[in-house]
């Protein structure tokens, strides 16, 4: 399934992660690292655990919980919330800087019973410039991009065009897409700011992102109308899948909608269009 959006929700609040797939995000991410402070982090665990384990927890989402970097935290976030691993269908990695970071947490998961993949957040210097080697790691199925921390480790300042992220905003995209799995764009700071969002959720889509992160419910809704395909985009999809079906029979390769020449790369993106208009379906 595509993962238009992905909203995070804080690990210590029990009550607003029972809420949180009612937001209608693609994916719903427990967040045990940056939205819970030190002090609480045994009882955020505790907290993951109690919702992944009620019977009454039964979303039609993506669940992902966010773990500590990859070290002694990573081991405990995911030794406490070892009971729930069932409900449990990625994880996702804060500060990947290389794929030893992917490939140690993968073996963390499996020391857990805990066989899911990895959604790995590039947000260093480091991690921008080792981003193909984080997404060829098997496990991987997403690169997620993040400009607040990137921008901080890089000493850079945040401005609304965002140009001082730019280049590692489409190193990311392209190390994602070399490599065959998702890219999820930076959140969207001012979640009051529905326009502004908009636009920027169109602007990760001209460069190729797959979904954009969200941190509160509003923006789910606005996420995921930008990447829904117009109506034309479907019926051009659809005609070109339908005449594809035709020329499977025949034997060829390469046919033509609507005076255009189809080849396997039109193919590849009419499928992602279907993918996408059928996410709410």
């Amino acid at each position: 399934m595509p993962r238009r959006s992905v909203m995070f929700t804080p690990g210590d609040r029990p009550e607003m992660m029972r809420k949180a797939p009612g937001a209608g995000a693609d994916v719903i991410v427990f967040d045990l690292e940056d939205a819970v402070s030190p002090e609480r982090k045994d009882e955020a665990r505790e907290a993951v655990r109690d919702v992944l384990t009620d019977p009454a927890f039964d979303p039609d989402c993506e669940v992902c919980v966010r773990v500590n970097p990859t070290g002694i935290a990573a081991d405990d976030d995911l030794r406490g919330i070892a009971e729930g691993a069932d409900a449990i269908d990625s994880v996702m990695l804060p500060k990947t800087e290389s794929g030893d970071d992917a490939e140690t947490l993968v073996r963390l998961l499996h020391e857990h019973d805990c066989r899911v993949p990895i959604l790995a957040l590039v947000e260093t210097a480091s991690g921008v410039l080792n981003a193909a080697e984080i997404a060829a790691v098997d496990e991987t199925a997403a690169l997620v991009f993040g400009a607040e921390d990137l921008s901080a480790d890089i000493g850079a300042t945040r401005t609304d065009e965002g140009t001082e992220v730019l280049y590692a905003r489409e190193h990311v995209v392209i190390a994602a897409s070399a490599n065959g799995v998702d890219a999820i764009d930076t959140v969207y700071t001012d979640f009051g700011d529905t326009e502004g969002l908009s636009e920027e959720t169109e602007f990760a889509i001209r460069l190729g992102y797959d979904g954009k992160m969200a941190i509160h419910p509003a923006q789910v809704a606005p996420i995921n109308v930008a990447f829904t395909p117009d109506p034309e985009r479907v019926e051009w999809a659809e005609a070109v899948l339908t005449a594809k079906t035709d020329a499977d029979e025949d034997g060829r390769g390469v046919f033509r909608v609507d005076g255009e020449m189809i080849d396997a790369p039109l193919i590849a993106q009419a499928e992602r269009i279907m993918e996408y208009a059928d996410a709410d379906n």
